[in-house]
């Protein structure tokens, strides 16, 4: 069955004085309604590993929405996914706020603050690749970076396009600093991310994980983000007998609608 995430609660995220062992899971947030747009992500299965996905708006026009996949098990990486999920939060509200602001360098910033926080808290190297975008619905624009994840896949009416990676996973390297681009979506387009378990199930059955879920986006319904959600993760049970779930799986998409 498939399971949505509730919403966030900020003042009881984690206690103070918690160790990491007593911390509970962190809780991405409900996605923020958009003026002419829809977001929203889905999951199949129980939370075992580190995927986060999380939606903030920060302006009266921009909505940031992050997925990313933190190496190792929840009981392991626990302290790291939590650390992330608040300097995502607290830090894409101080840089993306403003009316006027370069979100190119916003992004490249928060991108190399979220490395420095892995690095940080891991007390060393930790692998998380991480795909994280700003919505502006003013433009219809995502300026987003790809730090070793998996692709990110726009359908439009020309085709599906993939978001390859920008720079390395975060955590590796103290100084690396992932590049931003800027996708426009035009309407009726969709942004679709999935978690590197969606990729390597699908994987399984046929050597390729992205062509399957590639031809997903392309037959599934265009009018519903939670249709392409729910219609992703369904197809990766589709075939495959006595499914087991092995890693996190998890889908976020964000569709432009054709009219406000």
């Amino acid at each position: 069955m498939l399971s949505f995430s509730p919403p966030l609660d900020t003042m009881g995220l984690f206690r103070r004085n918690a160790t990491v062992a007593e911390a509970p899971e962190p809780k991405p947030a409900e996605a923020p309604a958009l003026n002419g747009a829809e977001l929203a992500a889905a999951s199949l299965g129980e939370r075992r590993g580190g995927d986060l996905h999380d939606f903030l708006r920060v302006s009266p026009h921009r909505v940031v929405f992050g997925l990313l996949d933190v190496a190792g098990r929840l009981e392991q990486n626990r302290a790291i996914v939590i650390a992330v999920q608040q300097v995502f939060r607290s830090l894409s509200v101080e840089l993306l706020a403003a009316d006027e602001v370069n979100e190119s360098d916003a992004m490249v910033e928060l991108g190399l603050q979220l490395n420095r926080t892995v690095m940080q808290t891991a007390k060393g190297v930790h692998s998380c690749p991480a795909f994280a975008g700003c919505y502006d619905e003013s433009l219809g624009t995502v300026c987003y970076f790809n730090a070793g994840h998996t692709h990110g896949l726009v359908r439009d009416r020309t085709g599906i396009s993939e978001l390859t990676a920008t720079g390395l996973p975060l955590g590796l390297f103290s100084h690396a600093i992932p590049d931003a681009q800027v996708v426009a979506l035009e309407p009726g387009a969709a942004l679709l991310l999935v978690s590197r378990g969606v990729v390597e199930a699908e994987a399984g059955k046929d050597g390729n994980g992205l062509e399957p879920i590639k031809e997903s986006l392309r037959i599934i319904a265009a009018n519903s983000v939670q249709s392409i959600c729910d219609g992703v993760l369904e197809a990766v049970k589709s075939g495959v007998p006595h499914f087991k779930l092995h890693n996190d799986l998890t889908a976020l998409a964000l569709l432009r609608k054709t009219s406000n």
